[in-house]
């Protein structure tokens, strides 16, 4: 008996919605990373064709608990403005040193997060996320998938102010006590990003702001510095434009492979 068109056309349709759920599947077991911090960890740079690697090897999990095969922007804090930063570019360079280790990201960055928008049960006033909470509910469900094996964190110019530097050393190693604890990645490599030169140039109080995320490198165990010195904004004097935003990137990497040598 001969097929009819329409029995085709159905029979057509199942083998692509069939073909992109296996494509859409990621691996068992994954390496995971935790992007964290406010805009500059979001993502504002424009995208291009490089955006989307369709890498079967590099996965993000959504807001909703979904995982697809990363592109930026990565993250949803503010739809109408992500765009490239430093996370996917990470991911590549990792890739590259650990080819056979698939690679789970998970995007929980806000832009315009200040430390203390990232305190448990606190809902941030720009975007209405409880950055904390809604972290910890995507780790939980990205564990189920691997291990974290490194956080890259990236923020502080919500709190380059003269009202609110001098509390900012206090806050932020209490919000990473807290942040290990709950999430159990105790010995797990931490990288910590520097706000870039144009930023300390608009804001002089960020400079005390860069101080302190240095010295908390240096100072604590399994955290290590990325340094935006150097780096170029895209026109706003605040965000890093797309290919210092993939240069960042490296520099994550670079620390993170480093502090696993």
């Amino acid at each position: 008996m001969s097929l009819t068109l329409k029995t085709l056309k159905i029979l057509l349709g199942m083998l692509v919605g069939s073909s992109t759920a296996f494509a859409q599947t990621p691996p068992d077991q994954m390496d995971l990373y935790l992007l964290v911090g406010q805009s500059n960890m979001a993502r504002r740079g424009a995208t291009d064709a490089a955006s989307k690697p369709n890498s079967p090897k590099i996965w993000a999990i959504n807001r909703h608990n979904e995982w697809t095969m990363a592109t930026d922007p990565l993250h949803e804090d503010k739809p109408a403005v992500v765009g490239v930063g430093p996370g996917l570019t990470f991911a590549q360079e990792v890739l590259k040193e650990y080819p056979d280790r698939p690679i789970g990201l998970i995007p929980c960055a806000v832009g315009g997060s200040g430390i203390d928008d990232w305190l448990p049960g606190v809902r941030h006033e720009q975007t209405g996320i409880y950055a904390y909470d809604e972290m910890l509910a995507r780790v939980k469900e990205a564990q189920k998938r691997g291990t974290i094996k490194g956080i890259i964190w990236h923020q502080g110019e919500s709190d380059s102010s003269p009202e609110k530097k001098d509390a900012y050393a206090a806050k932020l190693a209490d919000f990473f006590k807290r942040l290990r604890r709950d999430t159990h990645t105790e010995d797990v490599p931490l990288v910590v990003g520097t706000l870039g030169d144009f930023y300390v140039a608009k804001n002089p109080a960020a400079a005390f702001i860069n101080d302190v995320i240095a010295d908390y490198a240096k100072d604590t165990k399994r955290v290590y510095l990325a340094s935006a010195s150097g780096l170029t904004h895209k026109g706003d004097d605040t965000h890093f434009d797309t290919p210092s935003a993939r240069e960042l990137g490296k520099r994550y990497a670079g620390a993170f492979l480093k502090a696993k040598e």
